[in-house]
């Protein structure tokens, strides 16, 4: 049995794919960009580093430079965050896997101060050990946050990490760690499978996996 679960905040417990969608919206009308046409395509899009995802919607970075896009992006985000709602069925998996002893942990992309702010703001916060968070907007990855934590904990080979995109797959691979993929989070399902991980539709499904049953 897994003695943590590390998970992803968003598009994993946090639902802002669509508040995502808006917000890239609104910086590609402003540039005379063509939109985003709704999730399937924002989830065929999205990818890390972020800079590609922004390349891929034809921002071009000689203009502006990806930090000063990130910095617009972020600031409209956090804005209006806080009137996203967890994922349907979020709450009730925290407080099983916290009912079976089960450690967790939030390692996001997501700024840190931003991040404690959401989940404070849900009322999830006494759930979880810790948030890991990044110090800058520019959104590149979480694998150094969640390996000193883990090391520290002395579990590194006891966690499960639970995401939503390729990069917590590749975050928990780096780390020797096994992980499970949420589909209808920020990446399509057939981008998730490719990585061999259990992809999952439901919290339930989660519950049941063998690295949690049986607390």
């Amino acid at each position: 049995m897994a003695a943590y679960v590390v998970w992803d905040w968003n598009g994993t417990l946090f639902d802002d794919v669509a508040l995502c969608i808006q917000v890239m919206n609104g910086m590609l009308e402003k540039r005379g960009l063509p939109r985003l046409a709704g999730p399937e395509q924002y989830r065929q899009v999205f990818t890390f580093p972020v800079e590609e995802y922004y390349k891929a919607l034809g921002f071009d970075f000689g203009r502006e430079p990806f930090s000063q896009l990130a910095v617009e992006y972020i600031s409209e985000y956090d804005r209006r965050a806080l009137g996203c709602p967890l994922r349907a069925g979020a709450e009730a998996a925290l407080a099983e896997l916290h009912r079976r002893g089960v450690k967790q942990v939030i390692a996001s992309a997501s700024h840190k101060m931003a991040l404690e702010e959401q989940v404070a703001h849900l009322g999830v916060a006494g759930y979880f050990q810790a948030l890991l968070g990044v110090e800058d907007s520019l959104g590149r990855g979480k694998s150094g946050l969640a390996g000193d934590f883990l090391r520290q904990a002395g579990a590194v080979g006891d966690a499960l990490f639970v995401g939503d995109t390729l990069h917590d797959w590749e975050t928990a691979a780096a780390l020797g760690c096994p992980c499970a993929l949420l589909a209808g989070g920020h990446q399509a399902r057939p981008r998730l499978e490719a990585t061999g991980a259990p992809v999952l539709d439901t919290f339930q499904e989660l519950l049941a996996l063998p690295q949690l049953a049986g607390r």
